[in-house]
């Protein structure tokens, strides 16, 4: 009489190894995006993210990254699907070039090699122009409050810091 052999449990994957340490969440978003925009086609998640620095405010405004899908077992030559409106679809097709070589700028690698274009509707998106630039007068006053600050990494950062703070301000005002 023989035995039937126990069947085995499959292996549970091994949790990963617990940290007793802070890690910057900008070190954890991309994992985090990958595996949330993956699925939809999003394996560049970057190019959805600054889409707006990429194209440019005035087509970014109208357009918008729908899908990046690459062929079966390759992550560049991939096709880049673009939904927009009307007068911006002809418009993203006479500048499919230029905007291909600033996507691929971007990346570093030649990722899109064709972009497919998809009229529809694209909720208007409000694109935000940079703060205005400060004056000398504005930059003496940052430079003065760091003064006192010994260490000269820590002072860049509130040189920065402070800066970004009068821009923000002079923007909301309008001054």
């Amino acid at each position: 009489m023989t035995k039937k052999p126990k069947p085995t449990e499959p292996a549970k994957p091994e949790p990963k190894p617990r940290r007793n340490y802070m890690v910057a969440l900008a070190a954890e978003v991309p994992a985090i995006a990958k595996h949330a925009l993956g699925s939809r086609g999003y394996a560049e998640a970057g190019l959805f993210t600054h889409w707006a620095e990429i194209a440019g405010a005035s087509l970014a405004a109208s357009s918008l990254p729908i899908k990046l899908s690459f062929p079966r077992g390759k992550r560049d030559e991939g096709v880049l699907t673009v939904r927009c409106g009307g007068a911006a679809a002809l418009e993203l097709q006479h500048l499919a070039p230029s905007i291909l070589e600033r996507i691929n700028g971007h990346f570093g690698y030649r990722a899109v090699a064709r972009l497919r274009i998809e009229q529809g509707a694209v909720a208007a998106r409000k694109v935000v122009a940079p703060p205005p630039p400060l004056t000398r007068l504005e930059q003496n006053e940052v430079a003065e409050a760091i003064q006192p600050v010994a260490d000269p990494e820590i002072r860049e950062s509130l040189a920065r810091l402070g800066a970004a703070i009068r821009r923000r301000d002079k923007a909301k005002t309008g001054a």
